[in-house]
């Protein structure tokens, strides 16, 4: 069964338009999830919402959303107010600029939806909106209200459909310096730069998500199988805790050495002056780590 498109309307390049559907990249629907039961029934429970004051529980139809203005002073806004606000991004998104998607900083990247024509009729304006930005190597802006949010994305070709990236508002991301400004500026020493750099080579591997696993999630399903059989949860392992490097270098040689993979052709070059440096320091006294 087709997934159900978390927003539907109108992609728009000047005069052109189409309709389109967004579908959500991502789906949790295979992942272990957990019911809240009642310990002494075993029978599921449920939520329910209760007055602050009296401790009652309310009704549906008693429950109604409330902007608070002042202290205890709230607007009450029923829900089909909220439906009846519309602006233009609720339903067309209008490319309004265009970028180099590299361009664009990683801290601003948000939650990716697959963008495709949602009707026969819009298949070919769909086409060449999607052709145009390939032929430039360019990403669309546009805006687009999602779960009751106007938010910015940005929009790019991806094989016979596109991909559209919710992009986080300015005000809302904490700025690198905000964090790393308190880091000390370190220079490094260049033979150690270059043995890790030498790790880096000989680690060198093409993206795959295929193999990428979900260790907890696994360790979730054997204690799961474990209680169903009866037996009492397995026991956890604790992983080893690592521990400061004391010898900086001494550890990116063991590092070097522990890895049996060879290096890639394209750091051959770079490996043998490396290894004759490596070489010639193993023979001289221990320096400790800056």
């Amino acid at each position: 069964m087709a997934p159900r498109p978390a927003w539907k309307g109108y992609l728009k390049l000047s005069l052109v338009t189409c309709a389109i559907e967004l579908t959500n990249v991502v789906t949790h629907a295979d992942k272990v999830s957990f019911h809240i039961l009642n310990r002494k029934t075993g029978n599921t429970v449920k939520r329910v919402y209760v007055d602050a004051e009296t401790g009652k529980p309310i009704e549906d139809g008693d429950e109604i959303k409330g902007y608070e203005i002042d202290k205890g002073d709230f607007v009450h806004i029923e829900e089909d107010e909220i439906e009846a606000v519309q602006i233009e991004s609720s339903h067309t998104m209008s490319l309004d600029g265009f970028v180099d998607k590299a361009s664009i900083q990683q801290i601003y990247l948000d939650t990716p939806y697959y963008v495709a024509p949602a009707d026969k009729v819009s298949e070919e304006a769909f086409a060449v909106i999607r052709d145009a930005m390939a032929g430039k190597k360019m990403a669309g802006l546009a805006r687009i209200v999602l779960y009751r949010r106007e938010r910015p994305v940005v929009i790019e070709p991806l094989g016979k459909g596109m991909v559209l990236t919710t992009l986080r508002y300015d005000n809302t991301v904490r700025q690198p310096e905000t964090v790393f400004g308190d880091i000390e500026a370190v220079k490094t020493d260049q033979e150690m730069t270059d043995l890790a750099e030498l790790i880096i080579d000989k680690k060198k591997t093409k993206f795959d998500p295929s193999k990428f696993d979900d260790k907890y999630e696994e360790a979730l399903l054997e204690l799961i199988r474990a209680k169903k059989a009866g037996h009492k949860a397995p026991k956890a392992k604790a992983a080893p805790k690592p521990s400061n490097v004391v010898n900086l270098f001494d550890a990116l040689k063991k590092s070097l050495s522990s890895d049996s993979s060879s290096p890639k052709s394209s750091s051959s070059a770079k490996a043998k002056p490396a290894a004759k440096r490596a070489k010639a320091k193993s023979v001289a006294p221990k320096r400790k780590s800056a």
